[in-house]
């Protein structure tokens, strides 16, 4: 699969989760979760799956990833004036957190190119 396909699975897994779990969590709109999801899943796969998973691995990449989205949530849910808690935001992070631990996987196992000359494979 090219870098645009393994874009568009991450850009999907992450608006179902986000776009479910934030308008029924807080008083989200589709609107404004929608392009959350947007927003995050771009930052997450340009610094998470592009810059972070080719030079470390995937726990560290997940954990990274898990940050992003915390510290996104908050910083959105508190200028947006969502209701999302502490604890629903942990909720959110956690499934999106898994749901990158497979997709990292599979962009080990499939191949991930830092730059023309590096590729990254699974050390099994």
């Amino acid at each position: 699969m090219s870098g645009l396909d393994k874009f568009l699975v991450k850009l999907l897994g992450n608006g179902v989760i986000l776009i479910t779990m934030l308008m029924i969590l807080s008083n989200a709109s589709f609107i404004s979760a929608l392009l959350t999801a947007l927003a995050l899943s771009i930052l997450a796969y340009l610094f998470g799956d592009l810059f972070v998973l080719p030079r470390t691995n995937n726990t560290i990449a997940t954990l990274v990833d898990a940050l992003l989205v915390f510290v996104f949530l908050w910083a959105i849910a508190a200028n947006a004036e969502w209701t999302l808690s502490f604890g629903e935001m942990l909720a959110i992070t956690l499934v999106v957190g898994v749901f990158e631990w497979f997709l990292h996987g599979w962009l080990l196992r499939d191949g991930i190119r830092r730059d023309s000359s590096v590729r990254v494979r699974d050390s099994r």
